[in-house]
């Protein structure tokens, strides 16, 4: 389920919801997956004008692609991937108080990853592709993009809450996709997140997105057939449980995360031994759709 609210991210969502064809388009993909082609002859429409469709809809995230060969030809079939969607409309009540702090993609303080694996900043290419040692290259401080085919990459960052602060949310959010050679808009990978050692859940990521755009805020050098963008998912534990998007993960609750440690520690993993070892891209700023790092978020209780 998507979850959108007045945040700009979003627009082209409400966009490519505001059209009587791609509606249409909505509705033939709910009763089987389609190829461009057949979609355009039951709308009677023009395969280019069924092809711009396809792509406003691809770039909101509601429906995903990919190609097979068929018949001697290689057909683009399409399909949904959401079913549901939440608008959370504008509203007065008072901000709730919170403390942010984001981590660059690029500072990680333990790894173990495996090809197909690499780094990149906003201006190059660190080292060379599929060596892990890279990994430790100096100037991987400053990348903005990661990628590993299993393993793992560890971040630490420092606790600055007050000792008698009692949290009742916390939130980390990213911008996130498998990681497939190439790009594969089918590609699921089993994604564990942990939070100070604790496991929080396992997300499964549909794609390595970008056969149909390029990232809105990825560079103009990068390479085309590679990683362009992933989707901003958002964890949140709270004194229920723990929730990706409004879907529950785990039953680990905030009072479960040792939030009264000096450092903090977030792992994203690919286990080699789940049943999707589909790897992991991580965008940070300068890349992908969203143009930000790693965020978490704390919330106190109400006073």
């Amino acid at each position: 389920m998507i979850k959108a609210n007045g945040d700009k991210q979003f627009l082209p969502l409400y966009d490519a919801l505001a059209s009587e064809v791609r509606w249409r388009i909505l509705e033939l993909l709910a009763e089987k997956e389609m190829n461009t082609k057949d979609i355009a002859g039951l709308m009677q429409l023009s395969p280019s004008i069924i092809t711009m469709h396809v792509r406003k809809l691809e770039q909101a995230g509601l429906i995903g692609s990919r190609r097979v060969r068929r018949n001697g030809g290689t057909h683009k079939i399409c399909f949904l991937t959401e079913r549901h969607i939440q608008i959370e409309l504008p509203f007065a009540s008072k901000p709730r108080p919170f403390r942010e702090q984001s981590i660059p993609v690029g500072h990680y303080t333990a790894f173990d990853v495996y090809p197909t694996c690499g780094l990149g900043t906003r201006e190059m290419e660190i080292g060379v592709w599929d060596d892990p040692r890279y990994f430790l290259d100096p100037e991987r401080v400053n990348a903005s993009i990661l990628w590993f085919g299993k393993g793992y990459v560890e971040y630490k960052t420092p606790n600055y809450l007050q000792p008698d602060q009692t949290i009742s949310i916390l939130e980390i959010s990213m911008e996130i996709a498998s990681e497939a050679p190439g790009l594969s808009d089918h590609w699921p990978s089993d994604i564990a997140f942990a939070f100070n050692g604790i496991n929080l859940g396992t997300w499964t990521s549909p794609a390595d997105f970008g056969r149909a755009a390029r990232g809105k805020y990825t560079p103009a050098w990068w390479h085309r057939n590679v990683n362009q963008y992933g989707l901003w998912k958002t964890i949140r534990v709270d004194s229920d449980g723990t929730f990706m998007d409004n879907e529950q993960m785990s039953d680990v609750t905030v009072a479960d995360l040792r939030l009264a440690e000096p450092f903090w520690t977030l792992r994203f993993t690919v286990d080699e031994h789940s049943p999707h070892v589909g790897g992991l891209t991580l965008y940070g700023a300068g890349f992908g759709n969203h143009d930000k790092d790693i965020v978490i978020r704390v919330y106190p209780e109400d006073e």
